[in-house]
């Protein structure tokens, strides 16, 4: 239900399920208190994609030439920065458009 409502990734959702298992407690309750709620504020999103950008100019470069592969690179560097909360799915839009625009 996080996952479908966009409240939470996957990825997030895999870290919930063990405490889950570990503690009783509810999915939103362990949300809540771990502060694993998603990031999608396009806002939020496209300041951490300018940080990636400049901090990686060569991939950026790479992109921007064809190579696909390199906005993979810069979505991990956005995911890291946001230490995994960023909507995946809303990075790589965003990423696409500055990089094209």
């Amino acid at each position: 239900k996080l996952v479908d409502s966009g409240k939470i990734s996957t990825k997030i959702a895999q870290t919930v399920f063990v405490e889950m298992f570990d503690t009783g407690k509810s999915p939103a309750a362990i949300v809540e208190e771990k502060g694993l709620v998603q990031v999608s504020d396009s806002g939020a999103i496209e300041t951490l994609c300018q940080q990636a950008i400049e901090a990686n100019p060569g991939p950026a470069d790479d992109f921007r030439k064809g190579k696909e592969a390199a906005l993979n690179f810069l979505k991990g560097q956005v995911m890291k920065l946001s230490r995994g909360k960023a909507n995946p799915a809303l990075v790589g839009e965003v990423l696409k458009r500055i990089l094209n625009g």
